[in-house]
Parts: structure tokens; sequence; C-alpha cells
């Protein structure tokens, strides 16, 4: 089995506790919402969005099972893994996210988001595969945080 961690950081104008909780917990509500065209649901299909856990998100084009590991809103830390669907192949068998918003001097916040991918053997992801799953997480977290900024009285 080979393993990749990689670390991303991004900063924010929305502070860490709105954008935790429009992201993180209430993106079953939200993601849908805002991306329509891409997300069709996001259900809990096990537990109580508590650690063990699992959220299915239900993609137009398919779909993908996170394993809730942690989620700690006094911290505004989330640590899942992706264990089925769209990402998961015979070259790879998981990938963990262990995401964390601070407090940034400015008000806002700064998001570190380390990444671990698992694969089978000794498969090795291109850069423009990993550069492409970057984009679209981040973009994911600007979406919500225009919502935020353009609906100043939500997740307050």
């Amino acid at each position: 089995m080979g393993v990749l961690t990689y670390t991303d950081e991004h900063t924010s104008p929305i502070p860490p506790a709105r954008i935790f909780k429009a992201s993180i917990l209430d993106s079953h509500i939200l993601m849908p919402k805002l991306l329509p065209d891409a997300i069709k649901s996001i259900q809990l299909i096990k537990g109580d969005g508590g650690a063990g856990s699992i959220k299915k998100i239900n993609f137009v084009g398919g779909f993908a099972k996170h394993q809730i590991d942690e989620v700690d809103e006094k911290t505004f830390t989330y640590k899942y893994t992706l264990i089925e669907g769209n990402g998961i192949s015979d070259k790879i068998e998981k990938v963990s996210y262990n995401i964390k918003f601070e407090a940034s001097p400015d008000g806002g916040s700064i998001s570190k988001m380390t990444t671990t991918i698992y694969t089978h053997g000794d498969f090795e992801i291109k850069d423009e595969e990993l550069k492409a799953g970057k984009e679209k997480v981040l973009g994911l977290y600007k979406v919500v945080e225009t919502y935020l900024l353009k609906n100043p009285d939500a997740y307050v």
C-alpha cells in the first residue's frame, strides 16, 4: 500500500464558527441547495452525525460515502474518510481528510486541510489528478464562503 499526504491552507473573511457550521455541520442542507446541478442530496445513513456515522453524498454522476471520524465544534475540527463511491477504485483504497478552521488576525479564518490517500500497491497519483482534486474541494468552500458573504445573517 502506498500513502500520499499533502496539506493545503486557505484564508477566508468568514469567522471559523460560521464557516464550520455552514460547510461541515449543515452541509447536508446547504450543499444541495447551493449546488443543485452537482449534488442531489446528502443523507446520514448510519449514526447521529458524530464519530462513526456514515454520510452518503448523491452526486448527479454518482455517489460517495464518508465515514465521520471526528467532529469537534469547540476546535472547529472535522475528520472523515472517503470509503466508497466516486474517488475510490481498484487503485485507491481510501482517502482521509483532517480539516481545521482557525481564527485569523483579521477576524476571518484559516482553513487547514490534510489529505491522506491510501493506494493499492505502488500506484502513483499524477500531479494533474491531485491538482484537480484540490481545486474541487476549494471550489466547494468558495461556494459556501460566497453564500455567507451574501447572507450575513446566516449561520451566526
